[in-house]
């Protein structure tokens, strides 16, 4: 039987899933909803975030209700041409990445967001609320200027973000609030020049030869974001860690052809993929505006394929980049340190 606040089991989960995607309108998103299920495998319970029509007709939902908008229409509101602002560098959307206006499985949603705030985040060395995480996204991939944390905007998005995870624990994790894991990593190191030739054949219809997104018809924002150029995500965002974004590419891209209980490029193909998208030898993108800030001041808190030294161990930044990865977890593991991805 299908619950909107919990999980579903079984053959109703092909059934929940169009139903939660269907609910949740997002037409500038990345990725558009996908059709019925049509695989073998056996179907695992995924979270479902509750429908639309439950938002509650109260001070609370009118707040619910508009950070789902701003979520879906970031740029309108405090884009560079924003109607509340001006906060963003750029026209993209937050559902440009977190598909779905964050309802989707697997795809940088929200399931799970508000439970686990105030967290501890390496980046910054410190405990950011979900306020101060939002505001980190708006720096870092929209290369814009922080929100006060009182605004309506944050407090909407807040407001947004409880709600998506009604019936998810405290502290607590459902079955798919991370991206698809990465079964087995490559021996060799990642390949950009093989990557290239993926993109071409699969995603460059939508993100374009030169990989700068495909504009709404008044360009005010994007039906498809760009991937790297001067209003990409910055050097230093989670997309840019190769193995971070092989994983979103995995259970998403390309777009209409993977899902997440169908992926269709192999976990070697992401990887080279996201390894050609983010080589700065081809590709350029914004670096973050304040300089003086270190990421990473306790460099043993940063992910394996963070790709900027120092490092605690001995591999080199290409390596952390690229790979290949399993000598670096192997290195950790034997040197009891954290294995972070």
């Amino acid at each position: 039987m299908l619950k909107r606040n919990g999980v579903i089991t079984g053959n109703s989960i092909r059934t929940a899933f169009i139903l939660t995607l269907s609910a949740t309108i997002c037409t500038l998103s990345c990725n558009t909803t996908p059709p019925p299920a049509t695989t073998s495998k056996p179907e695992e319970a995924v979270f479902v975030a509750p429908d639309t029509n439950t938002i509650p007709h109260d001070k609370f939902g009118d707040l619910v209700r508009y950070g789902r908008d701003l979520v879906i229409n970031t740029a309108y509101y405090i884009g560079p041409n924003g109607t509340k602002g001006h906060y963003l560098g750029n026209k993209m959307n937050c559902t440009n990445c977190h598909v779905d206006a964050g309802t989707r499985p697997f795809a940088f949603n929200f399931f799970s967001s508000y439970p686990l705030y105030p967290q501890y985040r390496g980046r910054e060395n410190e405990i950011l609320t979900l306020g101060q995480r939002i505001n980190n996204c708006i720096m870092r991939p929209h290369s814009g200027t922080p929100l006060p944390l009182d605004s309506k905007e944050i407090v909407a998005m807040v407001c947004y973000m409880k709600w998506i995870s009604t019936g998810v624990p405290v502290g607590g994790h459902v079955k798919g609030d991370e991206s698809l894991e990465i079964e087995k990593y490559p021996t060799r190191a990642a390949d950009p020049k093989r990557g290239e030739a993926i993109f071409n054949e699969n995603c460059s219809s939508c993100h374009g030869k030169d990989g700068q997104g495909q504009w709404t018809p008044d360009s005010a924002t994007y039906v498809y974001p760009p991937l790297w150029g001067p209003h990409a995500y910055q050097v230093g965002s989670s997309p840019y860690r190769v193995v971070k974004m092989a994983r979103f590419i995995k259970s998403n891209m390309p777009d209409k052809k993977a899902f997440w209980y169908k992926p269709f490029l192999t976990d070697e193909q992401a990887i080279d993929v996201a390894a050609f998208i983010n080589d700065d030898s081809i590709h350029v993108r914004p670096t973050k505006k304040d300089k003086s800030v270190v990421d990473y001041p306790d460099y043993s808190k940063k992910a394996i394929d963070y790709g900027i030294g120092p490092f605690i161990d001995t591999f080199s930044a290409l390596q952390h980049k690229y790979g290949p990865y399993q000598p670096i977890i192997d290195y950790h593991t034997a040197h009891h340190l954290p294995v972070i991805w």
